[in-house]
This record gives structure tokens, sequence and C-alpha cells, in this order.
């Protein structure tokens, strides 16, 4: 099996389930007139499932290397609370593919920027004129999906 076959699978199923979170975060955003409560609600529900994970594995939550990491790898969650209340207010607006595909031209255009310079300890993997025809193309998908 390819190295990248499982990564790619996991990644699909991921866009899955982010797909189908949106609408479901809308339902609990307007029920309860909140996008960040509705995000609230997520959160503590994935909350919940990492700590279980975490319990019924190796994984240690309170490892000493954890001291050392720089202060911005401990803000993940922010951009993560962000896109959920995000996607809770937008999605019922918008529609899921739009505010999605919307999202996608945002992550690949921050994608390109990260690899490009090597940030946050990536290694570089420069821009070339195929990466950037993709990343526009992305985002005339966007507008597209937008408009049909």
């Amino acid at each position: 099996m390819n190295a990248a076959a499982l990564p790619l699978a996991l990644a699909v199923i991921a866009g899955i389930f982010i797909a189908i979170q949106a609408p479901t975060n809308a339902i609990l955003g307007k029920a309860s007139g909140s996008p960040v409560v509705a995000a609230f609600i997520s959160f503590v529900v994935g909350t919940l499932a990492l700590g279980t994970m975490v319990a019924a594995s190796s994984g240690r939550l309170f490892a000493p290397e954890l001291k050392g990491v720089p202060w911005y790898a401990w803000v993940g969650g922010l951009y993560g609370a962000f896109f959920v209340a995000m996607a809770a207010f937008a999605a019922p607006r918008i529609g899921v593919a739009t505010m999605l595909t919307a999202a996608i031209g945002g992550q690949i255009l921050a994608a390109l920027m990260l690899d490009h310079f090597g940030l946050l300890g990536l290694a570089r993997q420069p821009v070339s004129v195929e990466r950037i025809a993709g990343a526009v193309l992305v985002l005339i998908g966007a507008v597209l999906v937008r408009r049909g």
C-alpha cells in the first residue's frame, strides 16, 4: 500500500465530517440563538471524545516535553473554534458547499505560504506555477458553486 493512501483516506473522511458538522452546528446555533454556543457545544463533545481517546491510549497529557513548545502551538484550538462558529453562522446563509469551497480556498492560500516559506517547522515546498494554478482553480470553483 502507498504510504500516502492512509493519510489521504483519512483526509477525505475528515472532509466528509466537516461538511456534516456545519449543518449540525447550524441546527444547534439556530436552537440556541448563537453560533458561538453551537461551537461551544461542539467543542465540549469533541473534548470529551478526545479525553476518552487519551485515557484509552498511551497518550501523555502532561508530557514534560509540552513545556518546551512555542506559545503559538498552544492556540490551535482558537482556529478550530473560529471555524466551527463561522460554519454554524455561514452554512445556513450561503450553503455548506459555498462555505466549504471558500474555506478550502483560504486553506490552500495559507498552505501555499506555509509550505513555500517552511513556516511553523514545515519542510519548504516552493510555490510553483502548477500549485498557484490549482489554488486559483479552487477559488474559481468557490465562485461557481456560489453562483450555481
